[in-house]
């Protein structure tokens, strides 16, 4: 899930946004989590996004069968830098709204379904399409 950057205000801490995703994570039905055996992951990292300049990744659901199996990074980093004009309940409302949509990658691919990863391709060729070209001198 890839955003563009604000200004400061009341920002919640790191510890503030790992534990309100903790309480997003108790209030969902826990099926939900089927096989996400690596959990949710807060990470203090800035993760710009490969696909748009100007964007920055939230968050990330990893699919590593070989591997670490299957979980979700949230990136603290480009939270800070997307939402840190917001308003405390915006910020708890975008951290619900990505947690969700993480999640929903996980399902899909536990069904076999690539719905919203079409759905996020779309948004990012819209978004660049959008954007002005520079001009190469």
């Amino acid at each position: 899930m890839a955003y563009t950057g604000g200004m400061a205000s009341e920002l919640m801490s790191f510890d503030e946004v790992q534990n309100y995703l903790g309480q997003v994570a108790d209030g969902l039905p826990e099926d939900l989590f089927r096989e996400l055996n690596g959990g949710v992951v807060l990470l203090p990292d800035i993760a710009p996004s490969p696909d748009g300049e100007g964007l920055f990744t939230l968050g990330r659901y990893h699919c590593d069968p070989r591997g670490l199996g299957r979980y979700i990074t949230v990136y603290y980093g480009s939270f800070v830098q997307v939402f840190r004009d917001s308003s405390p309940q915006r910020q708890r409302r975008e951290l619900d709204r990505l947690l969700r949509h993480e999640l929903t990658h996980h399902i899909e691919s536990l069904a076999g379904v690539r719905d919203l990863e079409e759905k996020d391709r779309r948004f990012l060729e819209e978004y660049k399409a959008k954007r002005p070209r520079r001009r190469e001198t």
